[in-house]
């Protein structure tokens, strides 16, 4: 395992600056923000550099713009298809769609994940999404779960987006994904923190690890937040909150408890919540070597999580957060379509209105980022815009694996995506 352990730790070093691209404060200056759409990459969202994360921010920015009732370009839907290797797996990014994928390095679990939820949202592209879960199912493990690549060890990150893949194309993963026996929350399951007995790690109850180390499975904020969706079946499309809020409990430990009674999803509610109201509605970095402070990337991430939940109380506050001056969010978000889509999913999982977000409109701001939308694409259903084609698209991508582990592989940012350092 130590040698999984070095050989991810390389890749987590690149992953980690897709992840700063999408989600951290600290995103080199070659990941710059831009508000027009990449020259060199015709049908691209953003003029950052696509190497690690230009899949990921495409499919977010389709799945964002999907739940705000807008329908993107053509152009753009047939960059993203494009970009699926010949075996329905996707790279982070393939600057030559005619050069062969590397099956071995080159495709990636959260990518693949990530393009079959953002192609499933566009709609009119089922060849293309049939042949991501293919891939999805071809490099499942035994255990149930996903690492962030072919024939990597699980983790938590890649199994929970893996997960949102198969739900956004309407299945069920628990029936659709089946390895050896094993569900994909059954893998989810073995990284979650039960009740402790160490008095230091009481307060871990309910989260998530990224995976074990060294015979430990350090809680971790970002695994916690994609797992949390996850074990509810749920991807990053979160339908927008009805209905009564439903009180977050924490989990139940000490004299008493009833182990059978743990539920995995109120578990994991709980020690966001509890995490978010220590530190006055955000989160803070787990990325290793980050600047001590707030995260904002992961600090919505909560903000999905516990809305999927219908925790809705508890993620407006971290919302407020993230709308309030101080935070520096819009800041954080300009002219970066990742991350405006997390802010678009957030508020609208939560019951906001994403286009007047601490005085922003986030969907116009992650439109501009991009080819100018489908006109009149408010007045109907962006999952029928692009059915008029199915062109199966299937070339190569290659994903931004490197996001996550950088220094430690136990660090929450692979979570999802590698999503450079929080800041998606």
């Amino acid at each position: 395992m130590a040698t999984s352990f070095a050989v991810l730790a390389r890749r987590g070093a690149a992953a980690l600056a897709t992840a700063a691209v999408l989600g951290t404060a600290t995103a080199p200056a070659a990941f710059a923000d831009g508000t027009s759409p990449s020259p060199a990459a015709p049908g691209l969202y953003g003029t950052g550099d696509p190497k690690f994360d230009g899949v990921f921010r495409q499919s977010l920015a389709f799945i964002a713009q999907h739940a705000a009732g807008v329908s993107p370009t053509g152009q753009a839907v047939d960059w993203l298809t494009g970009q699926q290797c010949a075996d329905g797996g996707f790279p982070g990014f393939r600057a030559d769609a005619k050069t062969p994928c590397d099956a071995k390095a080159g495709e990636f679990t959260d990518a693949t994940a990530a393009a079959v939820q953002g192609l499933a949202a566009v709609g009119g592209r089922d060849r293309a999404v049939a042949k991501g879960l293919d891939w999805l199912k071809a490099h499942q493990n035994a255990d149930g779960g996903w690492g962030m690549g072919p024939s990597n060890p699980s983790d938590a990150n890649s199994t929970a987006i893996a997960v949102g893949a198969f739900a956004a194309a309407g299945q069920d993963p628990a029936k659709a994904a089946v390895k050896d026996g094993k569900t994909p929350f059954d893998a989810l399951s073995s990284f979650q923190i039960r009740c402790q007995e160490k008095e230091e790690k009481k307060d871990q109850a309910g989260a998530f690890g990224y995976m074990p180390q060294n015979g430990e499975l350090p809680a971790n904020d970002l695994a916690s937040t994609a797992a949390a969706t996850a074990v509810l079946g749920k991807g990053f499309l979160v339908p927008a909150a009805k209905g009564a809020d439903r009180p977050v409990q924490p989990a139940a430990c000490g004299d008493g408890a009833d182990a059978g009674q743990w539920n995995a999803a109120e578990a994991v509610a709980g020690y966001l919540a509890k995490k978010l109201d220590a530190n006055n509605g955000f989160l803070k970095s787990s990325m290793p070597g980050a600047p001590e402070g707030p995260d904002t990337g992961a600090t919505a991430d909560a903000a999905l999580a516990l809305a999927a939940g219908g925790h809705v109380e508890a993620a407006r506050k971290p919302l407020k957060w993230l709308e309030s001056a101080d935070s520096k969010t819009a800041e954080w978000a300009k002219g970066n379509p990742g991350r405006l889509a997390k802010l678009v999913l957030a508020a609208h999982a939560a019951g906001a209105d994403p286009r007047s977000f601490g005085g922003t409109d986030l969907v116009a701001a992650l439109n501009e980022t991009g080819p100018k939308p489908e006109p009149s694409s408010s007045d109907a259903s962006p999952a029928k815009k692009d059915e008029k084609k199915d062109d199966g698209g299937g070339f190569g991508a290659w994903w931004f694996v490197a996001v996550f582990f950088v220094a430690s592989v136990g660090v929450g940012f692979l979570i999802s995506g590698r999503k450079k350092k929080n800041q998606l």
